[in-house]
C-alpha cells in the first residue's frame, strides 16, 4: 500500500474534524448530520453512475482506488540498465541469445516486446503492437481519472441541493414556532444544520475525489513514461544500436538530476520491478 496517499487523507480529514471541535462548532450539527452524508455520497455515486456506463464506472472506480492506494515501484534506471545489457548481449551474441533473459522478465510488456524482436518481426509491427498496448493502458487511466473527477464535480452540487432542502425545511418549520421567544436561536441552529450538506459536499470533493483523481493521473503518467522508454529501447535493440548511445537516448527521458550518477550503480537486472501493463 502507498502510505503517502493514506497519510494525506488522514491529515486532511483530521484537520477538518479538529477544526470542527476546537473551533467551537457544535459537533452534533457538523458531524452528526448523517442524512447529509447519505445525500452527498449516495447522490454523487448516483450522478456519476448515470454519467458513465457500468463497464466504465465500476472498473474505473475500483481500479482507480487500487491505483491510488497501491505502491508501484517504477525503477526506471533498472529498466534502462536492463535494456542496455540486452543491447550489449544482442550485439555480441545475436538476438536469439536474449531468449532466456526475456523469459525471465516479470514485466509482461517488456517480455512481449523482446520476444517480438527475437521472432524477427518487422519494426513497424513491433511498434504498432506495443503502442496499442500503451494506448489501452492510457485509456484505462483516463477513464479512472474521469470517474473521480466527475465525482469531485457532483459532490459540491449535491451539497448545495442538500442545503436548499434544509432551508426549505427550516422555513416550513417557522410557522410552528408561533410567538416562541427562542425564534432567533432556533433559526440559527436550523440554518447551520442546512449548510452542513454544503460542507460535506465541498469537503469530500476537495479532500477525497479530486486528490484521488490527481494521484491516478500521476501514477499512470509514470507508467506510460516507463512504457515509452521500453518501446524506444526495444526498437533500438532490434536496430542494433550502440549500447552506450542507447543509454544516453533513454536517460534523456528522466530527470537530469537522476542522470548524474552512473547507471551502472544500479546494476543490469533482468527482472525490473515495474507495474504490470494491466495496472
Amino acid at each position: 500500500m502507498d502510505f503517502a496517499t493514506l497519510i494525506g487523507l488522514l491529515i486532511g480529514f483530521g484537520a477538518i474534524f479538529v477544526a470542527g471541535y476546537v473551533g467551537g462548532t457544535d459537533p452534533h450539527i457538523v458531524f452528526g448530520r448523517w442524512e447529509a452524508i447519505v445525500l452527498i455520497v449516495g447522490g454523487t455515486f448516483g450522478a456519476t453512475f448515470t454519467s458513465f456506463p457500468f463497464k466504465i464506472f465500476w472498473p474505473g472506480f475500483i481500479g482507480g482506488l487500487q491505483t491510488a492506494f497501491s505502491q508501484f515501484d517504477f525503477h526506471v534506471r533498472d529498466v534502462i540498465a536492463t535494456l542496455v545489457s540486452f543491447a550489449e548481449k544482442a550485439r555480441r551474441e545475436g538476438l536469439l541469445a536474449l531468449e532466456n533473459e526475456a523469459a525471465a522478465l516479470d514485466d509482461d510488456f517488456m517480455r512481449k516486446g523482446i520476444q517480438l524482436v527475437i521472432d524477427g518481426r518487422d519494426t513497424e509491427i513491433i511498434r504498432k503492437v506495443l503502442e496499442t498496448e500503451v494506448s489501452y493502458v492510457q485509456e484505462k487511466g483516463t477513464k479512472a481519472e474521469l470517474v473521480f473527477t466527475a465525482m469531485g464535480g457532483y459532490s459540491p452540487t449535491l451539497g448545495i441541493i442538500g442545503t436548499v432542502l434544509g432551508l426549505i425545511g427550516m422555513l416550513k418549520g417557522l410557522a410552528s414556532l408561533g410567538n416562541s421567544t427562542n425564534v432567533a436561536g432556533t433559526i440559527g441552529v436550523a440554518t447551520a444544520q442546512a449548510f452542513v450538506a454544503t460542507f460535506f459536499g465541498i469537503m469530500l470533493a476537495n479532500l477525497l475525489w479530486l486528490p484521488l483523481a490527481s494521484r491516478i493521473k500521476e501514477r499512470y503518467g509514470q507508467l506510460l513514461l516507463v512504457r515509452e522508454i521500453m518501446i524506444e529501447g526495444i526498437l533500438a535493440i532490434q536496430a542494433g544500436d550502440n549500447p552506450r548511445l542507447l543509454e544516453e537516448k533513454l536517460l534523456a527521458f528522466i530527470d537530469p538530476a537522476e542522470r548524474e550518477s552512473n547507471i551502472e550503480e544500479g546494476g543490469s537486472v533482468a527482472e525490473p520491478e515495474v507495474a504490470p501493463s494491466s495496472a
